[in-house]
């Protein structure tokens, strides 16, 4: 038998060598000092198919909400729509939130100007911020048509003009008969529109570029000083200003004052702590930038502050840089590619290599993080697993399988970088046409709860193979705890990992349940973590967890609405 003994020597020496083998790697416990700021959460609160009387819906569950960490709520456009069930990205008048009888309704979708209060008044009382979803780079639904002069452009490229100038007849006069000269007296007319896509007159849809009359001539004014397309915004289609139904003219003064009080009405009066900007890459950067800076100073004005997201979806990690950069005021943007990433990714690791299709490249030590803006630009990012926008079925549709979402949705919460947004139908399950249940099979709760309590203070990251990675968050002088997160997009693995000296002799679990066995860390705060194949494992000091609040985050019924 000294074979078998001479074999679990050399198995137990290589082992207590493996675990001597792991680099004391991280920050020691923190002296006391200021109190650790409890980690933010933005929560995406509705989906594309989210039916109506939602301010009343979002009431009921702002406590629920509040209870797993969430810290401030997108709100889908609460302004009147071209129609009674309109979502609010067919905007109509942004003065008008559910207060006046237009468009068929008093009410939008979501609910009445006294429902949004007292949704607003309750989110207050929790310490609930309120992120308002801003339509601002287009209006539909004029009251009148009106004539005024256009040339089609090629949809390719908007910079070419495709036809001669001639008059047409848009939909593009607002007078807004129900609200009246309310909060603004400003009616709209086709000088402060620079583009739409519909002639009544013709009775033909085209991209028409709105253009100042010729003279008697028939002459326009100079490239210089003519009406146009504004010069900066993205360059897709060659200019990209244009989207869909009747395109704002920014640089149009009357359009421009009215736009900006309206930002400062919504924050001074409404009461919203922040705003979702709609499509701006449509949308002149300079204006964005004198935008977010006049509602921030009239935040500030009121004792205030303002939170500002840009929605810039580009794959072009240099353009968000400039975008952030140029609009400053501490503007965050979306980190569009490290969703791709994830998509990716996610694609590549769940494809089955066979003889005709050699095996997907994975590496998770550079693809995750590859050209992505919270790896540049960490303090004005917004990352994200999944939208209203990029669900099955939307225009900007990412996929990400769903045994890979647990792992996204671990890179977004419990990492140190970036704003994590959580969405309505990833937390509830999706309705429509490609209805889903929740998705990380229901412990996206607890991974919420688990940013709330544990992803604090430092991060040591163990980005230190292909297909597998793990990080440490040591915890504060505070909130101590901390966590280790290990994750594989193949197999089974193990990592060894440093916590600290203090976790010396202490027992951590894997929150999440996917590994039962224990581990037991060593004299100097060492241990080897695991996670299951195609999964991940979040593990904390056994005993740590909040019992009552993890009850309920574990049943699924809580989380249906």
């Amino acid at each position: 038998m000294s074979w078998l003994r001479n074999r679990f020597s050399k198995a137990h020496r290589s082992r207590k060598e493996s675990s001597q083998q792991i680099q004391l790697r991280g920050p020691e416990r923190q002296e006391p000092g200021s109190p650790t700021p409890v980690n933010a959460i933005l929560f995406q609160g509705f989906q594309w198919y989210t039916p109506g009387g939602h301010w009343t819906r979002l009431s009921a569950a702002l406590q629920a909400y509040a209870d797993l960490g969430i810290t401030s709520i997108w709100l889908p456009p609460g302004c009147k729509a071209n129609q009674p069930d309109g979502n609010g990205y067919d905007c109509y008048d942004l003065w008008d939130l559910g207060e006046f009888d237009q468009k068929g309704a008093r009410s939008t979708k979501w609910g009445s100007r006294e429902e949004l209060r007292d949704l607003m008044d309750k989110a207050k009382s929790l310490g609930i911020a309120i992120v308002w979803d801003a339509v601002l780079s287009h209006k539909t639904a004029g009251d009148s048509t009106e004539e005024c002069w256009a040339v089609e452009v090629d949809p390719e490229d908007r910079r070419v003009e495709t036809t001669k100038p001639r008059k047409i007849e848009p939909w593009i006069h607002y007078s807004f008969p129900g609200r009246g000269d309310k909060y603004s007296s400003l009616k709209w007319h086709w000088q402060h529109f620079n583009g739409t896509d519909w002639d009544q007159r013709a009775e033909r849809h085209a991209i028409y570029k709105i253009i100042d009359p010729p003279d008697a001539k028939g002459r326009r004014p100079s490239k210089q000083h003519r009406k146009d397309w504004a010069p900066d915004v993205d360059d897709e289609l060659g200019n990209y200003d244009y989207l869909m139904f009747t395109n704002i003219d920014y640089s149009n003064a009357e359009a421009r004052q009215d736009v900006l009080d309206w930002g400062a009405w919504m924050v001074t009066d409404v009461g919203v702590n922040g705003f979702r900007l709609d499509a701006f890459k449509h949308v002149s950067w300079h204006f964005a930038r004198d935008w977010t800076a006049h509602v921030k100073a009239a935040a500030a004005a009121a004792n205030k502050d303002v939170f500002v997201l840009g929605e810039y979806w580009t794959g072009d990690v240099d353009k968000l840089i400039k975008w952030v950069d140029r609009v400053g005021n501490n503007a965050h943007a979306y980190d569009a590619p490290l969703l791709n990433n994830f998509s990716a990714l996610s694609l590549a690791a769940s494809k089955r290599p066979s003889t005709l299709t050699p095996a997907p490249v994975i590496d998770m030590r550079t693809q995750i993080y590859k050209n992505t803006l919270v790896a540049a630009r960490p303090a004005n990012t917004v990352t994200m697993v999944a939208s209203h926008d990029t669900a099955k079925g939307q225009m900007l549709e990412t996929p990400v399988t769903p045994w890979f979402k647990p792992l996204a949705y671990a890179l977004i919460l419990l990492r140190r970088d970036g704003l994590p947004c959580v969405f309505y139908g990833d937390l509830h399950g999706m309705m429509g046409p490609f209805p889903a249940p929740p998705a990380c099979a229901g412990k996206l709760p607890l991974l919420l709860l688990l940013r709330r309590f544990f992803a604090y203070g430092e991060q040591t990251d163990y980005f230190d193979a292909r297909t597998s990675a793990g990080w440490v968050r040591h915890g504060t002088w505070d909130r101590p705890d901390g966590c280790v997160v290990v994750m594989s997009v193949m197999g089974a693995t193990k990592k060894g990992m440093y916590v600290g000296k203090w976790a010396a002799g202490q027992t951590f679990i894997d929150a999440l349940g996917k590994v039962e066995e224990k581990v037991v860390l060593d004299e100097r705060g060492c241990g080897t973590f695991a996670c299951a194949p195609r999964s991940v494992s979040v593990w904390v000091r056994e005993g740590s967890l909040p019992a009552e609040l993890w009850e309920g985050a574990s049943k699924p019924e809580k989380f249906k609405l």
